[in-house]
């Protein structure tokens, strides 16, 4: 009677969840169907994640993730269009009985079929099947394995890219076309179904509830792991899985730094935090970006930088509807922050130039030799989905299509070492004889304010909806301060 009831605990407690509960199977299907209908005939070999390298256990690789649902690691997925007829393959690896004490004991290949409507294979008949694909003269698509989007371009070792490689070494005398799958995955997923946007609206009700209440609790004295620990904790007692990417919070000095991660300055009286903060919920990462007083209110400096960024939030906000290119949003946005930091002196003029140190980056993007770049050379926003960068890339060419979501960040950072590191030119001695007093003035603040939208019919939706307004952060902070 006890080995049944330790068996079921096991199995019940254990067993690793196959993902997608909140998506039903047959959009899983549809989404294979969606992604055939965009080749003619051929391989679509995808990879999931391999064992963690770490005691914790690694999430799901997006693109696998998005077609198949499946969170066990060291799974591949193959699917064959070929003289009209479209199949779909899961290869799952077996577990050491002993390492399934530690890690879980994965579900019969019976129950994968029922729940993922995938024929299931073993993983080592993997390579002879891909093997007799080939040889039919089928072309390749490859969906590699690395972790996100960003780490795409260095790619180079992982075990798809060595497959891969391999493959090709294998049939040398008639090597199979290999094409990157990842632009028609990624078109496919940057439209949101119902069911994905409703995740996504729990990831980030989820971020808006925790990230308001640590707003409340930041005060002079806390060290910013502090916040960091009260933010978290909030996502996973809301349920979440944790924070969709390393939380960003960096105050005085540190809000200067866009990826600041060390978290561990004492934070003083009359300091800025910047809190940049996303919970993972299902897999759906939101990201949600706060800049507070510490002691409670802003100086009339903060103020003013804060201003200039919300204005520019709120304007490039105007401007985001269907059909509406990205390139003018993001410039709708760069020319009010140009107007404000001229205004205040820390640039000579909105369309002023200099020599950066990125200089070779000018020519095909002009705006990065003008003076307001200094102050924000990051992106003005990102998609956000099963990556924290999803698709499509902002940053790119293309109009806003309803069921986008996606993100506004527009930010200043002030600092005096960004005047130390420009090129020694003429144009850049006489930029800094103009502009070093007001910077030193307005030195070692750092804004970023981030919200999560949802392209509709009519424009945007605004989903994060944590307080943004000057006024409301500070009567926040005071109502904190009075219950203290």
């Amino acid at each position: 009677m006890r080995t049944s009831v330790l068996q079921g605990l096991l199995l019940a407690g254990l067993a690793p969840s196959l993902a997608g509960q909140d998506i039903a199977a047959r959009e899983y299907s549809a989404r294979r169907d969606s992604l055939a209908a965009r080749i003619d005939s051929g391989v679509v070999i995808a990879f999931g994640t391999p064992d963690p390298t770490s005691i914790h256990q690694a999430a799901q690789l997006p693109a696998f993730r998005y077609l198949t649902g499946f969170l066990e690691p060291n799974a591949a997925f193959v699917l064959v269009k070929s003289g009209g007829r479209v199949t779909g393959t899961l290869f799952t690896a077996s577990r050491d009985p002993r390492r399934a004490l530690y890690d879980g004991f994965p579900h019969d290949s019976a129950t994968v079929t029922r729940q993922t409507g995938l024929a299931v294979r073993s993983l080592p008949a993997f390579r002879q099947i891909v093997d007799s694909l080939v040889q039919r003269g089928l072309p390749v698509y490859d969906l590699r394995d690395f972790a996100t989007a960003d780490a795409g371009a260095s790619d180079s070792l992982t075990r798809g890219a060595q497959f891969l490689a391999d493959l090709q070494g294998r049939h040398q005398t008639a090597a199979p076309q290999i094409r990157d799958a990842h632009a028609i995955v990624d078109s496919l997923r940057a439209r949101k179904s119902p069911a994905e946007l409703a995740l996504l609206r729990r990831a980030i009700d989820i971020t808006v509830a925790s990230l308001k209440e640590t707003m409340r609790s930041a005060r002079p004295g806390m060290y910013e792991y502090e916040l960091q620990a009260l933010v978290e904790a909030g996502f996973r007692r809301a349920g979440a899985e944790g924070p969709s990417f390393a939380s960003i919070v960096g105050s005085g000095p540190n809000s200067t730094q866009y990826h600041y991660q060390r978290n561990d300055r004492r934070m003083a009286a009359g300091d800025i935090v910047v809190m940049d903060v996303g919970a993972s919920y299902r897999g759906y990462a939101a990201d949600v970006t706060r800049t507070i007083p510490v002691g409670g209110k802003f100086t009339p400096e903060q103020r003013a930088i804060y201003q200039l960024v919300r204005d520019a939030q709120a304007a490039s906000e105007r401007v985001a509807k269907p059909g509406v290119s990205f390139k003018a949003w993001r410039d709708t946005a760069r020319a009010v922050e140009a107007r404000g930091l001229a205004k205040l002196g820390l640039i000579e003029s909105a369309e002023a130039t200099f020599d950066p140190p990125w200089a070779s980056q000018c020519g095909a993007s002009p705006e990065r030799c003008r003076q307001a770049f200094l102050y924000m050379a990051h992106g003005l926003g990102h998609g956000i989905g099963l990556e924290v960068h999803d698709p499509p890339g902002y940053g790119g060419t293309g109009t806003f299509e309803v069921g986008q979501v996606f993100t506004i960040e527009p930010g200043v950072y002030i600092s005096t070492r960004l005047l130390d590191m420009l090129p020694d030119t003429p144009k850049n001695r006489a930029m800094i004889a103009k502009v070093r007093k007001a910077v030193e003035r307005y030195q070692n603040i750092g804004v970023r304010i981030e919200d999560d939208y949802v392209v509709t019919r009519n424009g945007i939706e605004w989903l994060s909806r944590a307080p943004r307004e000057i006024n409301d952060i500070e009567a926040l902070r005071m109502v904190s301060s009075r219950i203290r």
